[in-house]
């Protein structure tokens, strides 16, 4: 029995990139603790709580569309 730690999502309304594209579909991973933990120590997140979901899928999203670059920190 395999465990999966990546899953496909879909964008309702989509993001729309650099380019004026409008991208859907991505992957992301399972979020570890540190991805979790590590983001409450940010300035943007202790002066704006809501600003946590911001940066803890900007740590799990591994892909978006056809964008080339995901930030992976």
């Amino acid at each position: 029995m395999t465990f999966q730690t990546e899953f496909e999502f879909i964008l309702p309304k989509g993001y729309v990139d650099e380019e004026g594209n409008l991208q859907k579909k991505g992957t992301m991973r399972l979020a570890t603790a540190a991805d979790e933990i590590l983001p409450m120590k940010d300035p943007r997140v202790q002066s704006n709580p809501a600003y946590l979901t911001v940066i803890l899928f900007s740590r799990v999203i591994s892909k978006l569309g056809n964008i080339q670059s995901v930030i992976q920190r």
